[in-house]
């Protein structure tokens, strides 16, 4: 299974978005994305998981990185991407919150277990970044 992660930084913030109270994950913070459809590139799937979860459009920029993980035994491919904001009306359908954060702070919801692991793993990444 592939899945992107969209990173959008603003003022050495991150935008990170709260999951809804559903699944194994469920009500941790997150970076916004999602799952590869077939036949989509990476560049579409975050474009339409942001317009999906967030009724915005987003401009997808450079591949920061990426981490492979194992999640109810199936192996998966997690791609992180900078982006940028086209709009700011957010309309959340797939979470229940979303925020700024400083690294620090996502730092400290990983070490409090509330950000989804795989996730984490793409922070030295974004520190690369910032």
């Amino acid at each position: 299974m592939n899945s992107v992660a969209g990173i959008i930084i603003e003022d050495r913030k991150i935008l990170i978005a709260k999951r809804i109270a559903k699944g194994d994950m469920g009500e941790r913070w997150e970076f916004p994305g999602g799952k590869v459809k077939d036949g989509e590139i990476d560049e579409q799937a975050l474009v339409r998981e942001y317009e999906e979860e967030f009724g915005v459009k987003i401009r997808v920029g450079a591949y920061i990185g990426g981490a492979k993980f194992e999640c109810h035994g199936n192996r998966c491919d997690l791609r992180a991407y900078e982006a940028v904001l086209l709009g700011r009306d957010f309309v959340i359908s797939d979470h229940t919150a979303w925020r700024w954060a400083r690294i620090e702070e996502i730092d400290a919801l990983i070490q409090k277990d509330v950000f989804v692991p795989s996730d984490a793993l793409l922070t030295p990444f974004i520190k690369e970044r910032l």
